[in-house]
């Protein structure tokens, strides 16, 4: 194949355009060098004079960063772009709620000072004032539900004040701040992705869907994936609106409960008298045993009622041996499974009670008792890794699986099993080697 003649190209010299100079003199050289580098000191040093700028653009780009990637998940879950866009358009972290997680009252309070407030006189007046104004919806929740409708009050009292008072933030901020933080791994992510979906399904705007830090929306708190599966359209508008509709929210929180494992007759629980020769050692909260059990090795009813003849409960001691006793119901953790804190729970249990009339607890409270801060409660939570125990979260907040190690540590150093901690185990456990 013979090689093709290439074109010859012909380059035309470059020509002065009018007067203009084409090329730079050594003092013109020198003086551009110098003002380029004058202006290089001038941005390192407006950089390092306000580095948070710095900081808050690379921030920012990380987040843009973490949306983008986002999509298509989102798009998997079948949200239209659309509303993906609408949704996290000029949104940006809120670095602030990284500092929240600890300081939530039924983890870091003594559970004496928790249910003062939680079940307040105010509390309980502003309830019944609701019940009434909500009698008939609450009437044909606990018919087709079977909860007990001072119980859906109750939840309702605390989590939002009975509607007063369900959050200001947003939460697709608060989910998306917490998910790109890789805060509790991939579940702020995940919830993101279902709020998102609520969205696109119309339920409720972005702008209505508030809620708090933590991404609980509405009246009754629902995290977004509790939203899409427990949720109710009590109204028949065509929307489930936790958010403003009542009937929605209260029927949205009989139905949790009932899918929950609430036992349709059956109450909270009884507060009981332990024997004086009663032991602890072979009890566990889990340990749910017939009424006539806990009737036979010597508990009795505080209230002067005999035990029931059917049913089974499992014994709890919120404060330790020296605290009020209960023999709670599956009902109990039902009430549980909405908020995982012993505190809360009972605050519903009680609030319950006396929003249908009843009276409070009659044992009292060891307030005298030497409990355990947030930093404190951390250290015990460190020892107890120490000594082999596996209790989850390192957080300062003494939850189940913490307290039955304290139960077993108990146990090996010959004291009575209460679970219950203190400064004096405390104390304790800083001398063990």
């Amino acid at each position: 194949m013979k090689d093709r003649k290439r074109p010859r190209i012909t380059v035309a010299p470059l020509r002065p355009i009018g007067r203009r100079v084409t090329h730079f003199l050594p003092g013109q050289i020198l003086r551009t060098a110098v003002l380029f580098g004058l202006f290089c000191i001038a941005f390192l040093m407006a950089a390092v004079s306000n580095p948070g700028h710095a900081k808050a653009a690379s921030n920012d780009d990380a987040f843009r960063s973490f949306v983008a990637a986002l999509w298509p998940d989102a798009q998997r879950m079948g949200v239209s772009r659309a509303t993906f866009d609408a949704a996290l358009a000029g949104v940006k972290p809120d670095p602030s709620l990284l500092h929240v997680s600890g300081k939530q009252a039924e983890f870091v309070k003594p559970i004496w000072q928790y249910l003062s407030a939680s079940v307040s006189s105010a509390r309980v007046a502003r309830g019944r004032a609701r019940g009434a104004e909500f009698e008939q919806t609450l009437a044909k929740v606990e018919a087709r539900y079977g909860v007990d409708r001072y119980v859906i009050l109750a939840v309702w009292g605390m989590e939002t004040n009975y509607g007063a008072y369900s959050g200001k933030s947003s939460i697709i901020r608060s989910l998306a701040t917490l998910a790109q933080a890789g805060y509790r791994g991939t579940f702020f992510r995940d919830e993101l992705l279902v709020a998102l979906k609520i969205l696109d399904e119309g339920h409720i705007d972005s702008a209505g869907m508030l809620g708090s830090w933590a991404g609980a929306m509405g009246q009754t708190q629902f995290m977004p994936s509790s939203f899409m599966k427990y949720a109710v359209d009590w109204d028949g508008d065509g929307h489930k609106n936790i958010w403003t509709s009542v009937p929605d929210a209260l029927a949205s929180t009989a139905y949790y409960l009932a899918e929950h494992g609430w036992i349709k007759g059956w109450t909270w629980g009884y507060e009981v008298v332990l024997p004086p020769n009663f032991s602890l050692t072979a009890f566990e909260p889990q340990d749910f045993r017939p009424f006539s059990q806990w009737a036979s090795a010597g508990l009795t009813r505080t209230d002067g009622e005999s035990m029931p003849r059917v049913g089974e409960g499992a014994l709890l001691l919120p404060a330790g041996r020296n605290g009020p006793a209960l023999l709670v119901t599956r009902n109990f953790q039902a009430i549980k499974s909405y908020n995982t804190s012993t505190a809360y729970a009972l605050g519903v249990a009680l609030l319950s009670d006396q929003l249908a009339g009843a009276s409070g607890l009659r044992t009292p409270w060891p307030v005298n008792e030497r409990t355990l801060d947030a930093k404190q409660s951390l250290e015990m939570q460190k020892h107890l890794v120490r000594f082999g125990y596996r209790i989850g979260d390192l957080d300062g907040k003494i939850g189940e699986k913490a307290q039955t190690a304290i139960r077993h540590y108990q146990r090996q150093a010959g004291l009575e099993p209460d679970g219950f901690p203190n400064l004096p185990l405390l104390e304790r456990m800083r001398k063990r080697p």
